[in-house]
Formats: structure tokens, C-alpha cells, sequence
């Protein structure tokens, strides 16, 4: 496993866990306020990313085996216990260590993606039913290989249509019929005309270049178990009991048609510790990268409240 780490091990140990499709590079807003306030602040490349071991079997990539990652990686970072951050499938990631080890990730912050307990039926089933014929990228993403190949042949494609700014301006796109069967992704959106405010063409280059030596299979085998993580999770308290932080966009497609007040009540009915939750009226999905310094005080601030010891 690949790891940036800043401040002094021994400190109060902060994990920082990336998203799809992303890298530990995606917190380098983060690490050095956090290590700065005393904190050791340790970034992974995720299993299937970047500088870290990428196994080829989805199975190798359920939900249980994640999170030994982190516990392992906490252990070899001289501590017993993290405060757990995580953004998009790092939230996801972030939410579940806090129900399986929370012996081990004493307190959890996530952006983007909000808890609401599991699901009453396998995600996959549900998204078939709700999307029927139509395209949606994480049905696509079922399909071993078909993501890749597409995603392989295009990664700059990709990472640019991804990480566009909401609203930005965009060439028409190449598939404008709807339907599943129609094609792959990139096509769907549109090439975006412009970068968004809070990436550089060097920042991309970073992503691209990794994404170039490692292809997407890894980061696209989180998506190939929902169900077996589901699975997996029945039978358990699904109530997160440690204390939490909640930071999302307005404009992120994840929560697209909510607002604070209806996301806070749902989520406070299975995560009673949520300490805060931090609103950002016009950000969007890439939350940290887009709005660092908001990000930032909050996050120090949710830090100072735990009690360590």
C-alpha cells in the first residue's frame, strides 16, 4: 500500500480515504492543516489504485476485506485507534469501519455520501428496477471488463468529464440516446470545454498519468460488491454509535434533490452522534478539492471536539 503521510506518528492518527476515481493526491489540501494542528495524517492509495496492490478478482474487493486494510493500516501506523475521513466510495468505506471496528475508528467524517442505514434489498436490484432500460453507470459497472475497456482506451476522457464543474460548458454529446444498450459512458455527457476552478492541468496530469499505468479495474471492482457487501451486512446493527461529521454540496449529484434539513433528519435516525453537518451552497461533488478551507475548519473543529486518551 502507497501512502502520503504528514505530521508526527504517535499524534492523534487521521486516515483520509479516497473515492473513485481518485488517489491519495485528492487530499493534498488536507494533509498539511490537519499535521499542522497536531495531528498525523496519513493518505492510502486505495486497494486497486495508484502505488497499491491491485488484485484483479472483485471478490478481493468486498466491504470486510477494505476495512481490514485500514484496521491493518492503522496497526502499522503505531495506533489503535484513527479518526476515519472519507469522500465518495471513502465515505462509504468510512461509514462501514465505524459499524464493523469502532474499537478501532473511534469517530468518522464523510463527505459527499451520506449514511442512511442499508438498504431493504440488494442495491443492484433496486437500481434494475428503478432504471430499467436505461442507462446508469453503476449497472454498467457491473459488467467485468466493458467499464475497462472503455475507461482504458480514455482516461483524460474520463477524468474530465467526471471532474467537470457543475454547469460547465460542454461539446454536444456523442450518445444521445438514453437507453443501456446504446453505448458506454464517456459519450453521454459531453467533452466539458474548460477545467473546473479547483483543478490545474498539472493536478490532472497526475490523475491521468496514474489511471494510464494502473487502469480502472480496481477502483471498478468496489462497484462489483454492493451486493455481497449487502449480504454481508445483514444481520448487523446497522447504527453507527461513534461520533460524526457530515459535509456535502449542494450541486453533488449524490444527494441531487435533497437539502440539508431532510438529509440531517434522515440521517440522525442511525448516526444519533452526528456532531455537525456542513452544508456548501453551490459546491459540488469534489468537496475537499473544490472548497479546502471550508472543509478544512470544519474538520479541525469536528478533531478538537473528541476527547483522546
Amino acid at each position: 500500500m502507497r501512502i502520503t503521510e504528514q505530521g508526527e506518528p504517535g499524534k492523534p492518527l487521521v486516515l483520509l480515504v479516497h473515492g473513485w476515481p481518485e488517489l491519495a493526491y485528492s487530499w493534498r489540501y488536507q494533509m498539511q492543516p490537519l499535521a499542522q494542528a497536531g495531528y498525523y495524517v496519513v493518505a492510502p492509495d486505495m486497494r486497486g489504485y495508484g502505488g497499491t496492490d491491485a488484485p484483479p478478482d472483485p471478490q478481493d474487493y468486498d466491504i470486510l476485506t477494505i476495512v481490514e486494510d485500514l484496521k491493518d493500516l492503522v496497526r502499522l501506523c503505531g495506533a489503535q485507534q484513527a479518526v476515519i475521513v472519507g469522500h465518495d466510495w471513502g465515505a462509504l468505506i468510512a461509514w462501514h469501519a465505524a459499524l464493523l471496528a469502532p474499537e478501532v475508528f473511534r469517530a468518522v467524517a464523510a463527505m459527499s455520501v451520506p449514511w442512511y442505514g442499508l438498504p431493504p434489498a440488494p442495491p443492484m436490484r433496486i437500481l434494475s428496477k428503478r432504471h430499467g432500460d436505461q442507462f446508469n453507470y453503476i449497472l454498467y459497472h457491473q459488467h467485468e471488463g466493458l467499464a475497462e475497456q472503455e475507461y482504458d482506451a480514455d482516461p483524460e476522457g474520463l477524468l474530465r468529464m467526471l471532474y467537470a464543474a457543475p454547469g460547465a460548458p460542454r461539446e454536444a454529446p456523442s450518445i444521445l440516446d438514453s437507453h443501456r444498450d446504446a453505448g458506454g459512458f464517456i459519450g453521454r455527457w459531453g467533452r466539458p470545454l474548460e477545467l473546473p476552478a479547483w483543478l490545474d492541468d498539472k493536478d490532472l496530469q497526475v490523475y491521468v498519468d496514474s489511471f494510464k499505468r494502473t487502469g480502472f479495474r480496481g477502483g471498478l471492482n468496489y462497484y462489483r460488491n454492493f451486493d455481497r457487501n449487502w449480504d454481508i451486512m445483514q444481520g448487523r446493527d446497522p447504527v453507527v454509535r461513534v461520533a460524526a461529521l457530515y459535509i456535502a454540496g449542494s450541486e453533488d449529484l449524490v444527494v441531487a434533490g435533497m437539502d440539508s434539513e431532510t438529509i440531517g433528519k434522515r440521517m440522525r435516525g442511525v448516526v444519533p452522534e452526528l456532531r455537525h453537518l456542513e452544508w456548501i451552497e453551490g459546491a459540488g461533488h469534489w468537496i475537499q478539492q473544490e472548497y479546502p478551507g471550508r472543509c478544512n475548519r470544519v474538520l479541525l473543529e469536528f478533531l478538537a471536539g473528541l476527547k483522546y486518551g
